[in-house]
């Protein structure tokens, strides 16, 4: 289908047990290198209405054939071999990145605020944060004068220092809703790199250039009968790890593209307690990806594992699950943490959980309450979320920070705004412990 010069074909389809996957290109002609193209709002739908919005839709520069390649995957399936669906683009879209300077005082931990006031952009706020004195926290909001904007102008700041682009730590996020429907960052730096002077901060944000509104639409036949041929089903029911009475792998399904397992847990918050995944298969080894879990049975977490076009998979071929870096979380350290004498002043108290030393920093900022958890010790994974007393009156802080598990960074940073008083206890609701180098192994076939 071509618009305005621009052609957007379909190339192949993948259908199996699992998913549903359209591979296609789109040719936009000649276009300069500070241009980026992107197919927008991609759904399927099948003659029932049934509708999916995807579970991931991409595109990549082909430079050899001068085109962007992309695919669109979601989990919906044909429910028999055959079945008619409709595939529809909202719309085709160029891009283009632009920069904005920011006269940022990374120095000081007060919040700064910045008018844009162009393409759609209204104003940035930004807070430094000081972390253990080798990183730099820039946690930021931003509002638009156009809503729309939000959809693609994935706002970040970017720091040069020498004219080159300091290099961002990993960690950090982008894209949370604020209190008042505001886009979040929350961005690390190399502190060793923020020097009196140096560097200099910019806003980096996308721009819309062209917009081919659709809808772009395409019927089509689609069949799983050969992907079928190929499935192979294995029930489980094994545990996770030795002793493990609270996740279980249950299932096993490999098609042609892919293998997935299905894990059955009973712990709490839904969480398996590995971090990373693989299967180790006829001598090589997949990374998984967490698909999660569906909302009609939130125990049920699918893993995936992406097979290559080589890799030959029989009913007799060894397959070896293997999770690394276990992550444990713990809710049964009760006892609230004594602030005493708030003030402006920085202060500190050190408390044991889970036999962990843990630092409490406090202090004050304007009309709002600071507390910062961090343990020396790399095992302590962190204190999730903070709490100020207890029962229906109690005070939930909120979180500046980001916490992963897994990420091997424990310091987190809550804000409690427009907080009376000088005194409080302050709770926390859980915390989990690292093991990076625990391993558990699997054997699933044979």
């Amino acid at each position: 289908m071509t618009k305005d010069g621009v052609t957007l074909t379909l190339h192949t389809a993948i259908v199996d047990e699992n998913r549903t996957v359209i591979l296609y290109s789109l040719d936009v002609g000649d276009r300069p290198d500070s241009e980026s193209w992107n197919v927008d709002g991609l759904t399927l739908k099948d003659t029932a209405g049934n509708k999916s919005e995807g579970n991931h839709n991409s595109q990549q520069w082909d430079a050899q054939n001068q085109r962007y390649n992309g695919y669109f995957e979601t989990d919906w399936t044909p429910q028999q071999d055959t079945a008619k669906i409709t595939l529809t683009a909202d719309a085709v879209r160029s891009f283009s990145t632009l920069e904005q300077e920011l006269p940022l005082d990374s120095g000081s931990s007060a919040v700064q605020s910045f008018p844009i006031k162009k393409d759609g952009i209204n104003t940035i706020e930004v807070q430094p944060f000081s972390q253990n004195q080798d990183k730099l926290l820039l946690a930021s909001a931003v509002t638009f004068d156009e809503q729309e904007t939000n959809e693609w102008a994935n706002p970040r700041i970017v720091a040069y220092a020498d004219g080159k682009q300091v290099e961002e730590l990993s960690g950090g996020t982008f894209g949370k809703p604020g209190d008042n429907g505001e886009y979040t960052m929350q961005q690390y730096l190399e502190a060793k790199q923020i020097s009196p002077g140096q560097p200099t901060f910019k806003l980096q944000y996308t721009k819309l250039e062209r917009n081919l509104a659709g809808p772009w639409t395409f019927d089509l036949e689609l069949s799983k009968k050969q992907m079928e041929s190929g499935t192979i089903k294995t029930a489980l029911n094994v545990p996770l790890e030795t002793g493990d009475t609270l996740n279980s792998i249950e299932k096993m399904v490999v098609t042609p593209t892919q293998i997935r397992l299905s894990v059955r847990t009973k712990a709490d918050f839904y969480q398996l307690p590995y971090k990373k995944y693989y299967l180790e298969v006829n001598g090589k080894t997949l990374e998984g990806l967490f698909w999660g879990s569906s909302k009609e049975d939130p125990s049920l977490i699918t893993l995936s594992f992406e097979r290559p076009s080589d890799l030959v998979v029989d009913e007799q071929t060894p397959i070896t699950f293997v999770g690394k870096y276990k992550v444990t979380l713990h809710s049964d350290d009760r006892k609230p943490v004594l602030l005493t004498n708030i003030s402006q002043h920085k202060q500190t108290v050190t408390k044991q959980i889970g036999g962990y030393p843990v630092v409490w920093t406090y202090y004050m900022q304007d009309n709002d309450l600071f507390v910062e958890t961090e343990s020396v010790d790399p095992h302590f994974g962190g204190i999730n979320q903070t709490h100020i007393g207890l029962g229906k009156d109690r005070i939930i802080g909120k979180q500046v920070t980001a916490n992963f598990d897994g990420d091997g960074n424990n310091k987190a940073i809550d804000v409690y705004k427009n907080f009376k008083g000088d005194e409080a206890s302050i709770y926390s609701f859980y915390y989990s412990t690292d093991e990076p180098d625990k391993e558990t192994r699997v054997q699933l076939r044979p």
